[in-house]
């Protein structure tokens, strides 16, 4: 691939993305100098069409868990080896397309700014209509532009502050970018959105199962990342939420119930059933009118309904971490996306 910027080199991640990823190898076009396209395993001409398009290839060696950390990594280690001594390296997904003109806009905003590590732009949905699992992917990119604790999976970074605090933990099966944002602030370094469009992601999900999928390995992650860093990781909020509205509200519910109904009681078993009741629609709400701040007001109710209905998969994403700690059962990646057509 011949480039228009010297200093910036792209690192593409995928596994059996198909046509989602030619779509985001054909996009990022002669916007950098360098490409390494790192595959996972992919069962399809993934990696045939890479090379065919010029992209420097690294396919990982199945022996070692496949994770999109450790991708990454190898990704930022090929252009070491090819002797790619780029400034700025954008991390890419292989189910995105890159924006025109973004990864000028990106540099320019890490060579105006010495301070900063990492720059994100907006991330859109490609058929956000499509489902409304879809529509809450594109609500869950829209962050405002400023400084940010962390980034997503796209993301412009300074190689040197990359390298400085030893890339991605390879081991996370996923939520490894807060991680390394964190340490990466915890060096003075820091994060920013800005006001440019970056990359159109393609989630299609279409199902509920794969929603499910989807959130379940959001409490993995929240989970992990609260054990080993407390109330430093920046979703830390999200455990004792998940704990309080998806286990210990029902069950303090059916057990004051059950209670009454024994006793015969059955009208403060309504009442109670009533006052639970009360509480989700009281924290529905709350999420609704924060969320239409920002959003149409459908689309924010919309948001409302599968943020409360989300917290019973995120708990069962923290009961999976919890059973596979315990029981040694390995980090196993919770996939919701099958392969491309």
């Amino acid at each position: 691939m011949t480039g228009l910027d010297p200093a910036i080199g792209v690192v593409v991640i995928g596994r059996n993305e198909g046509e989602r990823l030619q779509r985001c190898l054909r996009s990022l076009g002669a916007q950098a100098t360098a490409c390494v396209y790192v595959d996972s395993g992919s069962a399809d001409d993934s990696v045939a069409f890479a090379r065919s398009v010029g992209a420097q290839v690294v396919e990982l060696e199945p022996t070692l868990s496949f994770t999109a950390a450790r991708a990454r990594n190898e990704g930022a280690a090929a252009l070491r080896r090819a002797g790619r001594d780029v400034e700025f390296v954008q991390f890419v997904d292989g189910d995105c397309e890159v924006e025109a003109g973004w990864l000028a806009k990106a540099a320019a905003a890490l060579r105006g700014d010495p301070g900063l590590a990492v720059v994100f732009g907006r991330r859109r949905e490609r058929s956000r209509d499509a489902s409304v699992w879809n529509l809450l992917c594109d609500l869950e990119w829209d962050v405002p532009p400023g400084e940010a604790l962390s980034c997503g999976g796209d993301a412009l970074m300074r190689r040197a502050a990359f390298d400085a605090v030893g890339g991605y933990d390879p081991t996370r099966i996923a939520g490894e970018e807060p991680e390394l944002c964190l340490r990466l602030r915890g060096r003075g370094w820091r994060i920013a959105r800005i006001d440019a469009p970056m990359t159109v992601h393609d989630a299609a999900m279409t199902r509920f199962g794969q929603w499910w999928l989807r959130t379940q390995r959001s409490g993995y992650v929240d989970a992990e990342g609260c054990a080993e860093l407390g109330v430093r990781y920046p979703r830390w909020r999200a455990v004792p939420s998940a704990i309080a509205w998806a286990l210990a509200l029902p069950l303090a519910g059916v057990v004051a119930v059950v209670v009454a109904v024994s006793a015969g009681a059955t009208l403060l078993a309504a009442a109670v059933l009533a006052a639970v009741g009360a509480l989700y629609a009281l924290l529905w709400t709350r999420v609704a009118r924060r969320a239409a701040r920002r959003w149409p007001v459908v689309e924010a109710r919309a948001y409302a309904t599968w943020i409360v209905l989300g917290k019973w998969p995120c708990l069962h994403g923290m009961a999976t971490w919890a059973w596979r700690r315990l029981g040694g059962g390995g980090r196993r990646l919770i996939e919701y996306k099958g392969p491309a057509g």
